[in-house]
Order: C-alpha cells, then sequence, then structure tokens
C-alpha cells in the first residue's frame, strides 16, 4: 500500500491510526481553534495522527434556510490561521470546480464530498493542485465502483489519494454500512478511512434537516478498524445539540477520546 504523507504524519500502513476530526461546519473563528487544539490534544493522547476538519461551505445542505458557513474567503482565512496557530493539517470539502484553487492554497487536504465523488471536472480539478485529495465513496456506489474514480485522480497526475467509505443509501432516508467496502477499497492501494459519523446519519430524515443517531458511532468505529481501516473520519462538537449543522450525527468531544481509545486496541489486536 501506497504510504500518504501530508502535514508531517504519515497515513497507511503500519503509520498511527488517522484521525480525521472537527465540527461539520466552521462557525466562528474562535469555536474552530478551539474544537482543533482540544481534538488535537485527544488524538495525540490515544496515540492517533490528526488532521483538523471543517467546512468553510456547506453546498449540500437539505434546505435552503440551513446554515452553509462563511464562505470560501472567511472560511480559508479561519482555516489558515488554525493551520498556522495549532500547528495541524487542515482538510475541508470544495464542491464546486471554481474554488479548487483558492482552496488549494490553504487546504493541505481537498475533500470531495460522496455526492460530488463521480463529478469528474471537479476531481481532475482537484487532483492537478498537488494536494492529497480525500474522496468520499458516493451513498450510491459501490466499492469496486471507486477504481474508477481512482483512475480520474491517476489520470490528473494525482497519486496522493485517501479513500473514505461512509455507508450506502438503504431505502429512503437511511443508510446502512457494509464493511466488505474497507478491505475491497485497500485494494486499490490507497489507505481507507470510514467516516463513522456520517454513516450513523438520516439523510433529510427530519424533513428539513437531516438526522442521525449518535449511540452507534463507536460501534461503527470499532468495526472499521476490525475490517483493516488505516483511519476514521469523525464529526465533533462540544455541544452536538446546539450545532447548526449535522448535530444528530456528531460525536460530543466529552466521548470521543473513549471511542478512539478502544479503536486503537482493536486495531493493534488484528494487525
Amino acid at each position: 500500500m501506497r504510504i500518504i504523507e501530508v502535514g508531517g504524519i504519515k497515513i497507511g500502513g503500519q503509520n498511527p491510526p488517522l484521525l480525521i476530526a472537527g465540527p461539520c461546519v466552521i462557525e466562528s473563528e474562535a469555536g474552530a481553534l478551539r474544537h482543533a487544539g482540544e481534538l488535537k490534544a485527544i488524538a495525540k493522547r490515544a496515540g492517533f495522527s490528526f488532521i483538523y476538519k471543517s467546512s468553510f461551505d456547506k453546498a449540500n445542505r437539505t434546505s435552503i434556510d440551513s446554515y452553509r458557513g462563511p464562505g470560501l474567503k472567511e472560511g480559508l482565512r479561519i482555516l489558515k490561521k488554525v493551520k498556522s496557530e495549532l500547528k495541524v493539517p487542515v482538510l475541508s470539502d470544495v464542491h464546486c470546480k471554481n474554488d479548487v484553487k483558492e482552496a488549494a492554497k490553504v487546504l493541505d487536504v481537498i475533500q470531495i464530498p460522496a455526492f460530488l465523488s463521480r463529478q469528474t471536472d471537479l476531481i481532475i480539478a482537484s487532483a492537478r493542485t498537488g494536494k492529497v485529495v480525500n474522496i468520499k465513496k458516493g451513498q450510491f456506489l459501490a466499492p469496486w465502483d471507486m477504481k474508477n474514480v481512482v483512475r480520474k485522480l491517476e489520470s490528473a497526475g494525482c497519486k496522493k489519494i485517501i479513500l473514505t467509505d461512509r455507508g450506502v443509501s438503504f431505502g429512503y432516508n437511511n443508510l446502512v454500512s457494509d464493511f466488505r467496502a474497507i478491505p475491497v477499497m485497500k485494494e486499490l492501494d490507497y489507505p481507507v478511512v470510514y467516516d463513522a459519523t456520517h454513516s450513523v446519519q438520516t439523510p433529510g430524515g427530519m424533513g428539513d434537516k437531516s438526522g442521525g443517531d449518535r449511540r452507534f458511532i463507536r460501534y461503527l468505529a470499532l468495526a472499521a478498524f476490525a475490517c483493516g481501516a488505516d483511519g476514521i473520519f469523525v464529526e465533533a462538537h462540544e455541544d452536538p445539540d446546539r450545532a447548526p449543522s449535522d448535530g444528530p450525527n456528531m460525536v460530543k468531544l466529552s466521548d470521543l477520546e473513549a471511542i478512539l481509545k478502544k479503536a486503537r486496541l482493536v486495531r493493534e489486536a488484528v494487525s
């Protein structure tokens, strides 16, 4: 398997497991710095490497009235400050091809959302930045179909790829995780991360917004490491029930460290 390097950390193989974590969306500069600092400390205590994640623009919210974030310019300014002050790599998702060039000036990892995992122009533009690209497997894709996504990235010269699973559509307003996806995608020779929080989401399940059930995050995270995941993606918040986006499927900061420590034990047991 290829070892991917970003911001001084190595991902994949026998390297420490990766935690990609942060609030769903940037709420404020102070909030981003506070969450990133706490998450960095949690990851270190649990033996994980860490990349901070938060979205500057959630362009795929269910309702037109939902909070999307501070936008490209202000969001990147905040992420740049997090990166420089806390010395952590930063990741955010990009929904529009026209935003890729500016985002690449700040981000260490460009993330392509699951809904856009077949958008060729966005994939190619992201690949050409030279940045690490984390691409989420669409809820509508089989894991073996990700070979076509990888080929698109590689065709534009990108060999720094992370693949992330976040479950598959299961009827209306529900997702289910098929953990065969992890070993299947690892056959593509890139690190595989499991999104333990969006996998408990119920898309559009609350009518004008998505629901979810955070009780199951810990179980899915353990299962993912038992199946060979190289890391987990976790949206985390100090007070998820008051978060402006994805609160029902975010883990509380105060609960995260225990989950990570158990997950680390599972990974060590199956290594």
